[in-house]
């Protein structure tokens, strides 16, 4: 079976030839039987359709992906991937490197290099988003985070409208305040 995989790190991403729809319009055009695509961090291997989908392949199957580093974004994670692919028989095809990867010398320097590329190039999106963030800091009323979407005034109200025995499912209806965002509060305020 011929699989694709296709992976960005949020459903938003469309920059660089790396959105969802760019991917799968490439992986159709290997006439792939299944293309598994997901929306998860890069930043983890804990990507479970990427996963599920290792554990299917088999003896025979080739793995299609449009970029090296929608699969793995370090030399030794992705060398482990693709080695333990190929010693159980399956074909990976890298897309963009126009490259089938295989056991020969050669294929496996290449696969070292390019991961390795792979790496350097998480680590400068790691440090331009570090220096964005030092820059930002600097500014005066800045705050660490992401804004708050409530006031304390309506998170108090909604708290409230619990303790007069609502539910969780009533108070997001009445305030549209999500029930984890209602538990966060719950627990900040026993805490207090």
């Amino acid at each position: 079976m011929i699989y694709g995989y296709a992976r960005v790190s949020t459903y938003g991403q469309a920059k660089d030839g790396n959105s969802l729809k760019e991917q799968i319009n490439i992986l159709q055009g290997y006439n792939c039987d299944e293309i598994v695509e997901e929306s998860f961090s890069g930043k983890t291997m804990d990507r479970p359709a990427f996963n599920g989908l290792l554990k299917k392949l088999e003896l025979g199957d080739t793995l299609i992906v449009t970029k090296l580093d929608r699969f793995a974004r370090t030399l030794i994670e992705g060398e482990k991937i693709v080695s333990e692919l190929i010693e159980n028989g399956v074909k990976v095809i890298i897309d963009n490197m126009g490259m089938i990867l295989d056991n020969t010398s050669s294929s496996k320097l290449m696969r070292q290099i390019f991961f390795a590329f792979a790496e350097y190039e998480r680590n400068m999106i790691v440090e331009r988003t570090q220096s964005g963030k030092a820059i930002a800091r600097q500014r005066e009323g800045f705050k660490e985070g992401r804004p708050k979407k409530f006031s304390k005034d309506q998170i108090k109200h909604a708290l409230e409208l619990l303790e007069e025995k609502n539910s969780y499912k009533q108070v997001e209806a009445k305030t549209g305040i999500s029930k984890s965002t209602l538990i966060r509060a719950k627990k900040k305020k026993e805490l207090v």
